[in-house]
């Protein structure tokens, strides 16, 4: 089963569910689908989506995932690779209106860097991304606070 999760933002990421759809019906996905959607509204016959999913219930899908599709919020990231899971995640980008800003990259890119996730910046890569999972193994996490708590100062000063 692959678990996507879009977090709680106010913003619509709308491009990431039509990518994941576009895999479906091209049989590169063929797993159930589960999203937990946020505040994006998409109807699809090919996945099941929910729009926010209490935190205990989201676990129980978290731990029956094989594979954890997320955007790119450290909550989403941090709470999946903690499982051991494959994770792979795709930033919400500003210029689309899907974030106040591009911190998502940075957080993606810095997770990614570190072994933890297979992080793209494109979801036009997602195909990419979904052939290494077979030969991806994640490193195991390790809390690194000071370079989050820096990316997550940096967020803030840019409000």
């Amino acid at each position: 089963m692959i678990l996507v999760l879009l977090g709680t933002q106010n913003n619509s990421f709308h491009r990431l569910l039509e990518e994941i759809e576009k895999l479906i019906e091209k049989k590169v996905i063929k797993d159930e689908v589960i999203v937990q959607s946020g505040y994006t509204k998409y109807e699809s016959n090919n996945m099941t989506i929910f729009g926010l999913i209490p935190k205990q219930e989201l676990e129980q899908y978290q731990n029956k995932a094989d594979v954890i599709i997320t955007h790119g919020g450290v909550g989403s990231i941090i709470s999946s690779i903690k499982k051991g899971k494959k994770v792979i995640a795709v930033p919400r980008i500003h210029e689309y209106n899907e974030h106040v800003n591009n911190h998502q990259k940075e957080i993606v890119k810095l997770f990614n860097e570190k072994g933890y996730i297979i992080g793209i910046n494109e979801v036009e890569k997602l195909e990419e991304a979904l052939s290494k999972l077979n030969t991806f193994t994640p490193v195991e996490y390790k809390q690194d606070n000071v370079k989050m708590l820096e990316i997550i100062s940096n967020f803030i000063d840019q409000i």
